[in-house]
């Protein structure tokens, strides 16, 4: 669950990403994944989770560019500064990551992406992925977290990046 923004992308702060006063939803609960805000708890299974499925992850829609994962992955230690920036960016509502669940053992299938796009025609930049062995929740989370999304959160334009 890598970052999926480098420092050299992140879209200009200036505005607000999210309305003053907004609180974020912190869950979203399915029969088949449940999400919850990416964290350093979630380290040692956040990271097997992504590095047993690098072909997969760069092959899933919204992840054209090569960067992420790193083909050759990543410390354990860097993974964990990678969930403690993203744990401040939900703390700062900067940019919103989730882990997905499995609602059965709690490990990691996966992780959601929310983040300010860096287009002027969208609010919000929406990526997801699941691990290679939960290939068949691809489309399911997707789908989930764009009604989500609409339901729940304060963004209009929404880019699922080619879902």
């Amino acid at each position: 669950m890598q970052q999926v923004w480098q420092a050299s992308t992140v879209p200009d702060m200036s505005a607000e990403f999210v309305p003053l006063g907004f609180e974020p939803p912190t869950s979203l609960v399915t029969e088949r994944f449940h999400l919850e805000p990416l964290g350093p708890q979630h380290n040692e299974a956040d990271h097997a989770a992504w590095t047993s499925s690098i072909e997969h992850i760069r092959s899933t829609p919204g992840y054209p560019d090569g960067r992420w994962p790193p083909p050759d992955g990543m410390t354990l230690e860097r993974n964990l500064s990678d969930l403690r920036r993203h744990a401040d960016d939900f703390a700062r509502g900067a940019g919103f990551t989730f882990t997905v669940l499995d609602p059965d053992d709690h490990d990691v299938i996966g992780c959601v992406y929310l983040y300010p796009s860096a287009a002027e025609e969208w609010d919000v930049t929406v990526q997801s992925w699941v691990r290679a062995d939960r290939s068949s929740l691809d489309v399911p989370l997707a789908d989930a977290v764009v009604r989500w999304l609409a339901a729940d959160w304060p963004w209009k334009r929404v880019d699922r990046c080619g879902r």
